[in-house]
């Protein structure tokens, strides 16, 4: 798990925002007059109760456009992901979590298996679009859970004939937990594998995560469904195909592949 802050500007943290919601009221509008399905817009999350996976289009708005610039053009975001699986690294989720006041605690849990002989798969952003506090119910992560051994333990619920905690009790008691107590516009970045989970959120304030993850080109199915939109997932995007496609938008030169990839939504 790693930080990165100010990946995005307070503005263009406080205009995601802002779209997101009405997009959101939008789609749960259509949803509810049976226009379209709810796979259409949003995706499966635990704990539903007060709280959503929207899945986000891409080139339908300028403002997600810039924010994309901001995290994978201007901020270390995109020469990290780079760095580990390559320029052909794909766009595999591209959503927004949405955790309501009441919200309660997920379970804990990782997005992805561990594989033996195999290595990651996936890694995270959750970029905050408001500062999250306390109260908010942020991110629990735990370290360097993304091993075998970790998933071993996590997978043993049974306790020993003694009446001791099982493998994955001692492992949650035990292993140290961070917070994501992100300011607006920081991201936590972390392997799909790591186990995690929101936490109740007790304010009077939603939280929203805007959140995409990249994959591993050499990688077929990750072992969880992907939080994006059919259309976008479909097109398999490369993050250097995104990257040259926003440093173009950044010059005022345009955004073809973005424009081309907003002509596919539905």
């Amino acid at each position: 798990v790693m930080r990165i802050n100010n990946v995005l500007s307070v503005e263009t943290a406080d205009g995601v925002r802002e779209y997101l919601y009405n997009l959101r009221y939008q789609s749960e509008k259509e949803v509810g007059e049976g226009k379209i399905q709810p796979i259409q817009r949003f995706a499966d999350v635990l704990l539903k109760h007060n709280r959503c996976d929207l899945t986000i289009p891409l080139g339908q708005d300028e403002i997600i456009t810039k924010a994309l610039e901001e995290v994978l053009v201007k901020s270390p975001l995109g020469a990290t992901i780079s760095s580990i699986f390559g320029d052909g690294a794909i766009l595999h989720e591209f959503s927004c979590l949405m955790s309501d006041p009441s919200s309660q605690r997920q379970v804990i849990h990782p997005d992805t298996p561990y594989v033996h002989g195999k290595g990651p798969v996936l890694y995270t952003c959750f970029i905050a679009l408001q500062d999250v506090t306390l109260d908010m119910g942020p991110t629990v992560w735990l370290p360097r859970t993304h091993t075998k051994e970790s998933h071993e333990a996590f997978k043993d619920a049974n306790p020993s004939a003694a009446g001791e905690d099982s493998p994955k009790d001692r492992l949650i008691k035990t292993q140290p937990a961070v917070l994501g107590l992100l300011s607006k516009g920081d991201c936590g970045i972390f392997d799909s594998r790591t186990l995690h989970c929101g936490s109740a959120n007790g304010s009077d304030v939603s939280r929203a995560l805007f959140y995409f993850s990249f994959k591993d080109p050499e990688v077929g199915y990750t072992g969880n469904p992907a939080s994006i939109r059919q259309e976008l997932g479909g097109a398999n995007v490369g993050l250097g195909d995104l990257v040259k496609d926003l440093t173009l938008f950044g010059k005022g030169k345009g955004s073809p592949l973005i424009d081309q990839l907003g002509s596919l939504m539905r």
